[in-house]
């Protein structure tokens, strides 16, 4: 059955513009064609189409389901994106569909890209989380300068991945599944050592994702796909 991204559903019982247009001219689903819905805040609407007119299309709620929390925690991941921006759109969405509850965009020293364009990673964000079956969306932040972003409250485990010569522990022998869990990931030229400095006097423990050399996309990726393997439920 077709998912399709209502947020709004408890206020409007009608697809968003952009849903619609993809559920009359491209599925060309018609009244009474059963779909279904997610509001990205945890559950799963199955609905019938009752009204399409134009560019609008309305429906009708059958059921409400909600999907449990397929891990424990609030899962974080703050990166540096990319020069090349299909990378970071290739990590938020595999991250998407591996599973996490934020993602954060650094401004770093040696950062390679200072602009991105949120409205087109939110869209990519949207897809994934239709199509892994999700029915959470991850929270998506604008770019924050580093030495703002570390300086944030946050409850949990806090680690930053960095390749500076000194002592690291491993991430995976560092997670604990009770806690939630926030990685920072630098950029291709790597966080610079004021920047680990800074981090670690704000409670951030300096963490390897093992010997292989990564990129920086793969480095995000490695990180989130441990933080959820770690706290499955």
């Amino acid at each position: 059955m077709h998912v399709f991204y209502t947020p709004d559903i408890d206020t409007r019982y009608e697809l968003p513009e952009e849903e619609a247009a993809h559920c009359i001219r491209v599925l060309r689903l018609a009244v009474g064609d059963e779909i279904m819905l997610t509001d990205g805040k945890g559950y799963f609407y199955k609905a019938e189409i009752d009204s399409i007119s134009g560019k609008r299309c309305s429906f009708s709620i059958l059921e409400k389901n909600r999907q449990e929390p397929l891990w424990k925690g609030h899962l974080h991941l703050a990166m540096a994106p990319t020069k090349n921006m299909e990378r970071t759109e290739w990590f938020v969405e595999k991250a998407t569909e591996i599973g996490v509850d934020e993602i954060s965009f650094l401004n770093c020293r040696f950062s390679e890209r200072k602009v991105i364009k949120l409205e087109r990673v939110e869209k990519i964000v949207v897809s994934a989380v239709k199509q892994s079956l999700k029915a959470r969306k991850p929270q998506v932040n604008e770019m924050i300068p580093f030495e703002k972003f570390v300086k944030m409250s946050f409850s949990g485990d806090k680690f930053i991945a960095h390749c500076n010569p000194g002592e690291k522990e491993l991430l995976k022998d560092c997670l604990c599944d009770a806690n939630d869990a926030l990685v920072l990931i630098g950029p291709e030229g790597d966080f610079s050592p004021e920047e680990v400095s800074l981090a670690m006097e704000n409670g951030f423990r300096p963490i390897s994702l093992g010997s292989s050399r990564l990129r920086t996309e793969t480095a995000a990726l490695v990180a989130c796909h441990l933080m959820n393997l770690f706290h499955q439920n």
